[in-house]
């Protein structure tokens, strides 16, 4: 076990265990991935039995679905405040959260492969497809107002936009930008094919 993992042990209080599984979840997908991610890894991260766990989550795809709830909450909150401090400028608003992504991805692990991830719609969790869609109109909200096209074009822009943010934060998790020491200028890369993408659509 990690030192990471055992410094984890302790931290919850009798009754805390499921924020904390679901923190812990977050520690182990930041540093595995989500093939990496099960419940008896979770649980050795907290120094818990691998039976504790399910009496909070009747199985993996539950757990997965609390940590992905948060996720998109987490990460509404990370476009928030990016947006918050690009100014007025509405491409600069859009722009901003593939550098958000980046980052919150690049430190939590979990991004839009965990939040959609397969098989957690079978459970229709209605927090995790408010927070999904919360999400979702966020991103579509700033690309209308950048570029002014109707729903699809729009639709089409975030998913290229979000293809690309996750393309490079994926890649520098796998260690394949060498030259590219920190998040930050991973983060700035994905930006610039943001703004690459911009240009490429038509405003109306």
């Amino acid at each position: 076990m990690s030192e990471k993992a055992q410094n984890q042990r302790g931290r919850y209080h009798h009754g805390e265990l499921r924020p904390a599984l679901i923190e812990a979840s977050f520690g182990l997908l930041a540093e595995s991935g989500l093939a990496g991610f099960s419940v008896a890894q979770v649980a050795r991260r907290l120094g818990v039995s691998t039976a504790a766990p399910y009496r909070h989550f009747p199985d993996r795809d539950h757990l997965m679905a609390a940590v992905a709830t948060q996720a998109a909450v987490e990460l509404a909150e990370e476009f928030g405040r990016a947006v918050a401090d690009a100014g007025s400028d509405p491409a600069e608003r859009f722009v901003v959260t593939a550098g958000a992504y980046v980052r919150f991805v690049g430190t939590r692990g979990a991004g839009f492969d965990v939040i959609f991830a397969a098989g957690l719609e079978r459970l229709q969790n209605a927090a995790l497809t408010d927070a999904g869609r919360h999400l979702m109109d966020l991103l579509w909200e700033l690309a209308e107002q950048a570029t002014g096209q109707d729903q699809e074009t729009c639709l089409t822009l975030v998913g290229q936009h979000l293809v690309a943010a996750h393309g490079y934060v994926t890649l520098y998790a796998g260690g394949f930008f060498h030259r590219q020491e920190t998040i930050d200028e991973i983060a700035d890369l994905a930006m610039a094919a943001s703004r690459t993408l911009l240009r490429g659509t038509p405003t109306g």
